[in-house]
């Protein structure tokens, strides 16, 4: 097990990602959110996401040379077309414009299709929540998921962030949480360790309860809450895929391998301004906070990620020696 330093982290997935025909900005934008995601926990979707994401851009299948168009259909919206290109910088255009456009009118969103994995959904809410703004996010992910009753995969994973200021010197609230009983992310790395899983994590292709990562992926995922994570998912991919025309979860091919064409799924973003309606909104936000933190034994969410990004700040992360020497063959 080797530790790294997040700045290094970021060079060294920066480097790998421009050596295998990522622009420069592209390559920093993709290495900030795996090294970020890493750092708050979120490992599933952290650097050992990026031998994957390699073979992909050799394939195609992620657009190495995406132009990423912008437009605006209507006050108040956004369009972004990724071009087949990584989610990120889509994201990160996204996540800019759209706190002048909340404050101008009260709310704005953003729709960004021909898109990939989104990795940790909370960091962009988390990004807008910083400038005041409350943040939603919802993203369509490749099928997964059965409908309730059903035995075939047609929704994804579908995360669902949301983000709210509660003052200037606090973090933000922040939730961010798959509709699986736990993120794909994290059974595609046990697998990639081989490690057992959970039996509630997954089925296999037969629909039975499995402890076997690889079977597990070839199979569906639990939905969190049943029925209800279910109605969820059928929602986030009206949203983020119906509404954007992208891919649906049933149309998009894997993001794990390099496999099939560019998975074309796509993300949706609201924006709100938190003073739109009450001047003191934000104080209230923080008052709530307080009462939940004064619990004993009661954690507020995203104060794990926080707690642990400010480790990995002081320590760096730490990254298994296997990780590490693939990273340096790319």
């Amino acid at each position: 097990m080797a530790r790294i330093s997040l700045h290094d982290a970021q060079d060294v997935a920066g480097a790998a990602l421009i050596r295998n025909g990522a622009a420069g900005p592209v390559a920093q934008s993709v290495a900030g959110a795996l090294v970020r995601a890493d750092a708050d926990g979120f490992k599933g979707h952290g650097l050992g996401r990026l031998p994957s994401y390699v073979a992909q851009l050799r394939a195609g299948k992620i657009n190495a040379s995406a132009r990423i168009r912008p437009s605006r259909p209507r006050p108040g919206t956004l369009l972004v077309d990724a071009d087949h290109g990584f989610a990120y910088p889509a994201l990160d255009l996204a996540t800019g414009a759209l706190p002048d456009m909340a404050r101008s009118q009260g709310i704005a969103c953003a729709a960004i299709a021909r898109s990939h994995h989104c990795g940790a959904a909370g960091l962009f809410a988390e990004t807008l929540a910083r400038q005041g703004l409350i943040a939603l996010l919802f993203a369509n992910t490749p099928a997964a998921m059965a409908p309730w009753g059903g035995n075939r995969a047609v929704f994804g994973t579908n995360p669902i962030a949301f983000a709210c200021p509660r003052g200037a010197q606090d973090d933000p609230i922040v939730i961010d949480m798959a509709l699986s009983r736990v993120a794909r992310g994290n059974i595609a790395a046990a697998a990639r360790r081989n490690q057992a899983i959970p039996p509630d994590w997954a089925f296999d292709s037969d629909g039975q309860p499995t402890t076997d990562a690889k079977r597990a992926l070839e199979g569906t995922m639990a939905p969190l809450g049943d029925a209800k994570g279910i109605a969820l998912a059928l929602m986030v991919e009206l949203l983020a895929a119906g509404m954007t025309g992208s891919n649906y979860a049933a149309e998009a091919s894997s993001f794990l391998d390099a496999e099939g064409p560019p998975p074309g799924t796509g993300q949706f973003l609201v924006a709100i301004d938190a003073t739109a309606f009450a001047p003191d909104a934000t104080d209230r936000f923080a008052a709530l906070a307080r009462a939940i933190e004064g619990q004993e034994g009661a954690r507020l969410p995203g104060a794990r990620r926080f707690a642990m990004r400010a480790e990995a700040e002081r320590q760096g992360i730490e990254l298994g020696d296997d990780l590490m020497r693939e990273i340096a063959a790319l």
